[in-house]
């Protein structure tokens, strides 16, 4: 693995549902990754499931029937939820500036990691896409445990030249997710 990212998935059915995500991410192909998503980063860590990080071009190419199990990375990247502990300032920029326009298909088959074994059947994650979304309970956590603040990360990335995306939840699990607005033109609107 090349490559350790944290941020949050919502489940999509559910997203009052929230889990902090620790992914370890290699590349397949020049515009696909594939993570291991952990709950944590630690040697006691569980496997939540997987996560599939693919390029816009791609993502447009798929069927609308495909493209509703992929959520956009924009909100997280553009926040500061989306963070890569332990890459210095210019292998950081270069790594989000990339992953704005990335879209993730991401299944949980540990549902739950508070149960002894993953029981369930295996959830359809999503990712925040809008202030107010998060827990910010489980923000604090874990920027309090790994050291950040998502405030100041949000305010170095808005030298990106983007506004904050502001997307609500998905009304239903077979809706194509949006990226940047709830309606009109799905395009990103320059600062």
């Amino acid at each position: 693995m090349h490559l350790y990212l944290c941020a949050f998935h919502i489940a999509k059915k559910n997203p009052r549902f929230q889990i902090e995500a620790h992914h370890y991410c290699s590349p397949v192909a020049d515009e696909v990754h594939q993570c291991i998503i952990f709950d944590a980063s630690g040697p006691h860590a569980r496997i939540l499931g997987v996560e599939y990080i693919i390029s816009d071009r791609l993502y447009q190419e798929l069927p609308d029937e495909e493209k509703k199990y992929y959520h956009p990375h924009a909100y997280e990247v553009l926040s500061g939820q989306l963070i890569a502990p332990g890459l210095s300032e210019a292998e950081e920029k270069k790594l989000f500036r990339g992953l704005i326009t990335t879209w993730g298909k991401t299944w949980h088959t540990w549902p739950d990691p508070k149960t002894p074994l993953p029981m369930g059947e295996p959830i359809l994650m999503w990712s925040i896409n809008r202030d107010g979304q998060i827990d910010s309970t489980l923000l604090a956590n874990r920027d309090r445990r790994l050291q950040v603040s998502s405030a100041e990360i949000r305010q170095a990335r808005a030298a990106y030249g983007y506004e904050v995306p502001s997307v609500g939840p998905p009304k239903s699990v077979d809706e194509v997710g949006r990226r940047w607005t709830d309606n009109g033109p799905d395009v990103p609107r320059r600062k």
